[in-house]
C-alpha cells in the first residue's frame, strides 16, 4: 500500500474539503515542458532519487501524491513579492515519506533534486477524475476558486495538482486534486 500525505479534514464544503496539511518534505525538480509533460519530464529524475541515486544508495518508499505546480521565485530586492514564472516552468514534487525530515532526508546526488520542507498549511482540496491535460486541471482549478470564495476563504499562492495513479491506470480511474493554500479570515480554520 503506497503511503499518502497526511492531512486532517477541518470541514467539508460544496465543491470541496478544508484541510490541514502536516509540515512535510518534498524531492523537487523543475522542468521546462509543455504541462502535460512536466510530470513525465521529471519522473525519471526524482524516480532516480527514491531508488537509491543519492549520498547513501538509501532507497526512499514511493508516496503518493505527485505533485505539480508553478516553481514560486522570489525576487531579491522584494523578499515577499512572488514574481510571475516562465511559462512551460513546472516544479515536481514527490512527497516524502511523513517518518523523514529535511535532517533525515537521503542527500540527492543530482543537482537537479532539492529538498524542501513544507510548513503545515490550510489547504482546499477538489478531488477529480480524468485525463491529466491542462484543461481539465483548469477547469478544475476555476471551480475550486469560485468554491472557496463561496466559502468565505481567500485563495493564497498558486494552486498544485496532485496525481495519485501511475500513467498505466485507466484515465476514468484517475485520482486527482487541485489543492489550493487558503487563509480563512473568520478565524475558524486557520493553520
Amino acid at each position: 500500500m503506497t503511503e499518502q500525505q497526511a492531512y486532517e479534514v477541518v470541514a467539508t464544503h460544496e465543491g470541496f474539503e478544508l484541510r490541514r496539511y502536516a509540515p512535510h518534505v518534498v524531492a523537487e525538480v523543475v522542468v521546462r515542458a509543455a504541462f502535460e509533460d512536466a510530470g513525465n519530464t521529471a519522473f525519471r529524475t526524482l524516480l532516480g532519487y527514491i531508488s537509491g541515486q543519492n549520498r547513501s544508495a538509501t532507497k526512499v518508499a514511493m508516496t503518493a501524491p505527485v505533485i505539480q505546480r508553478e516553481p514560486q521565485k522570489i525576487a531579491m530586492t522584494e523578499p515577499v513579492v512572488q514574481r510571475e514564472t516562465a511559462e512551460g516552468e513546472y516544479a515536481v514534487a514527490f512527497v516524502l515519506p511523513a517518518a523523514l525530515t529535511l535532517a533525515s532526508a537521503p542527500v540527492p546526488t543530482s543537482p537537479d533534486v532539492q529538498l524542501h520542507e513544507r510548513p503545515a498549511v490550510l489547504a482546499a482540496a477538489r478531488r477529480y477524475r480524468g485525463r491529466w491535460t491542462q484543461d481539465s486541471y483548469e477547469h478544475h482549478r476555476a471551480e475550486l476558486d469560485a468554491a472557496i470564495r463561496a466559502a468565505g476563504l481567500t485563495p493564497v499562492g498558486p494552486a498544485r495538482w496532485a496525481r495519485f495513479d501511475p500513467p498505466f491506470m485507466p484515465f476514468f480511474l484517475r485520482h486527482n486534486e487541485v489543492v489550493q493554500d487558503v487563509v480563512d479570515e473568520s478565524g475558524t480554520g486557520s493553520p
